[in-house]
């Protein structure tokens, strides 16, 4: 009998790209040159980005990663570069290609941001979702179908900072190194299963996507974490205060928000505050830990206008407790609610839940939460067509909505 050891063999790390580390293009030449090297090349061409998010009041790329067949890999650093000469040659040389990105919807925007818009797109995340893999971070993916192991430590980096450490631009250039092959097996596997199709489809959405204006949020601040502890409108307005001047100190010195204020003390002070109550003082916010951190001790002064400003406030201009929504409220509330949603809600989830299990799919990818929500709670229709249309009118590809709507409407039908 063969022993067997006790351990898998050990991966092998990939630390250094094979043809080596380029140099960074961060000029105008060095982008005409680069341009030329990349409208050369031949096939998809694989994408990625290093941001400063944390570190940074902006999403926006601080680095561009690409490599294509016949043109290698190439790094440049887009920000003396934009807006002048600005990216538009690099996208009209890139335009014919499908462009390979793992999490797309994480890079899309800041691409977008730079100019840069795919026509044609392999998410290698979002194809490792639809073939069912538990794990689909990069590293993960390419360890376990490519045999090779890539060091993650500066995903997490401030790629702000100028010069860029040579450990890191190896890092930089290692995360397209592998996404060509990545991309090849995915999509080999996507087509055994029978979901082609269904990613062709998935990719088209992300690109459209990308393509529309972004819509501002609604009061942004009651994002803020921690808010659910805050029990008054006095007090949310004190949260909406602190959050707006962080907000506008912030963009002013390009800085990640929560590295002038963390939200924790926002809500910290806010949980305090009743109609009637003292204004807080610099000795309350003393007493608070995360206010006498040293980016927050210098604006301090800051801090107390803000909340004197919301203190002071007429109870009329206080924001209210909650927001009025538009969608079905959540289901756990639905048998005290509308009992007949509640009951169309219990018969299909459960049928949903199965049918992505048979298809060795997260439930949320066979079709988004949302849409079904709102066809459960107040559908015009409970036949098949009417189903049919009802989720196409809400943006569910046509794939999901022809493995969902018959056993929707079938369930529906049983009731």
């Amino acid at each position: 009998m063969t022993d067997v050891p006790d351990t898998a063999p050990e991966v092998p790390i990939l630390a250094e790209p094979a043809e080596g580390v380029p140099d960074v293009v961060d000029t105008p030449t060095g982008l005409s040159r680069l341009v030329q090297t990349l409208a050369a090349g031949t096939g998809p061409v694989a994408v990625d980005t290093e941001r400063a998010q944390g570190y940074r009041y902006t999403a926006r790329a601080y680095l561009l990663q690409f490599r294509r067949e016949g043109a290698g890999t190439a790094l440049l650093d887009p920000v003396p570069l934009i807006p002048e000469p600005g990216l538009s040659s690099l996208q009209e040389a890139l335009d014919d290609a499908e462009w390979i990105i793992h999490a797309a919807t994480q890079d899309l925007p800041c691409l977008v941001d730079a100019g840069l818009v795919p026509r044609r797109l392999f998410d290698t995340e979002l194809a490792a979702r639809l073939l069912g893999y538990p794990r689909v971070a990069l590293g993960t993916l390419t360890e376990q179908l490519l045999g090779v192991r890539l060091l993650k430590e500066h995903s997490a980096a401030d790629w702000s900072v100028r010069p860029l450490p040579d450990e890191w631009l190896t890092y930089a250039a290692l995360d397209v190194e592998l996404l060509m092959q990545l991309r090849d097996v995915l999509h080999e596997q996507l087509r055994a299963a029978g979901k082609e199709d269904w990613a062709l489809q998935e990719f088209a959405h992300l690109v459209r996507q990308a393509g529309l204006p972004l819509v501002p949020r609604v009061d942004p601040w009651r994002r803020t974490s921690g808010i659910h502890g805050v029990r008054s409108m006095r007090g949310l307005a004190v949260v909406r205060e602190l959050w707006t001047v962080r907000d506008e100190l912030a963009r002013q010195l390009d800085k990640a928000p929560g590295r002038l204020l963390g939200d924790e003390a926002i809500a910290s002070v806010a949980t305090t505050i009743r109609e009637g109550s003292p204004v807080p003082d610099s000795r309350a916010l003393q007493a608070i830990p995360r206010f006498n951190r040293r980016e927050a001790k210098r604006y301090r002064q800051t801090w107390l206008d803000a909340i004197q400003r919301a203190m002071q406030l007429p109870t009329t201009e206080l924001p209210p407790m909650h927001l009025p929504t538009e969608g079905p409220p959540p289901p756990r509330t639905w048998s005290s609610r509308d009992p007949e949603a509640a009951a169309r809600w219990e018969a299909v989830r459960p049928v949903v839940t199965a049918l992505a299990e048979s298809l060795q799919l997260p439930v949320e990818n066979l079709i988004p939460p949302d849409p079904l929500r709102r066809l459960l709670w107040a559908p015009t229709g409970l036949d098949e067509p009417s189903v049919r249309t009802q989720l196409a009118d809400m943006g569910v590809r046509e794939w999901q909505v022809d493995l969902v709507a018959p056993a929707i409407a079938t369930s529906l039908a049983a009731l």
